[in-house]
């Protein structure tokens, strides 16, 4: 295990639910001396205890290990502000409004940052009806793809889960979408903003061959 419970950390937290070190140790069937050593450095607690000090302490077992407590303040949520985690060993994605401790498979995930979509990673948008037609300019093999194409909106969220050997695809009803993010299994997480004034077009308008051409262009100047 790459991490472990610290004193600091349940001290910490014991503290924060206006618990004694005896009270703690009361409810773990512990002494409170054993408490104490934890705090101090001097010991650690025994793996079968986690579960047993996470419920006492109010957190998850994730959150115990890593010492990082995720407070829900969902007050006015905007899923503009959305989170995304992807495990590297099974592909799990994983969404979240707000700090989380997330682990999957074992590992401790960390909330993907995302990047501005770049030449190495294109992205074609295309307005055809009410649909956004999207394409990633991208292989797809085993080894090298696009796992997942997310359209968000400022009230909801759009996933398109993708797999090696299939197309970079995706198609998403308008509604309002603000912004586009995709998922590549080496490089991360890219996302492109869709304006205003492409939003704004009517919704008969059918842009395809404007969109293409623009595409053939980009493929010239970056190759």
């Amino acid at each position: 295990m790459d991490q472990y419970v610290t004193g600091a950390t349940i001290r910490a937290l014991r503290e924060s639910k206006g618990l004694t070190q005896a009270q703690l140790a009361e409810r773990l069937f512990v002494s409170d001396k054993t408490v104490s050593k934890w705090e101090n450095g001097k010991g650690y607690p025994d793996i079968t205890l986690l579960e047993g000090i996470a419920e006492a302490l109010g957190v998850s077992v994730a959150e115990l290990l890593s010492g990082r407590v995720a407070r829900n303040g969902n007050v006015s949520a905007n899923m503009l502000r959305s989170g995304f985690y992807v495990c590297p060993v099974c592909g799990n994605v994983i969404h979240s409004m707000g700090e989380a401790a997330i682990t999957c498979c074992g590992v401790l995930l960390s909330r993907a940052e995302a990047e501005r979509s770049d030449e190495a990673h294109m992205i074609f948008i295309e307005g055809v009806e009410d649909e956004y037609y999207v394409r990633i300019d991208h292989e797809m093999t085993k080894r090298h793809y696009i796992s997942f194409i997310a359209a968000l909106s400022p009230d909801r969220l759009q996933l398109v889960k993708l797999y090696p050997e299939g197309p970079a695809e995706a198609r998403f009803p308008v509604r309002a979408v603000k912004r586009i993010l995709y998922w590549c299994n080496r490089d991360g997480l890219y996302y492109v903003d869709v304006h205003r004034s492409f939003d704004a077009r009517p919704a008969s308008r059918d842009d395809t061959a404007e969109r293409r051409s623009l595409e053939q262009t980009a493929k010239r100047i970056f190759g």
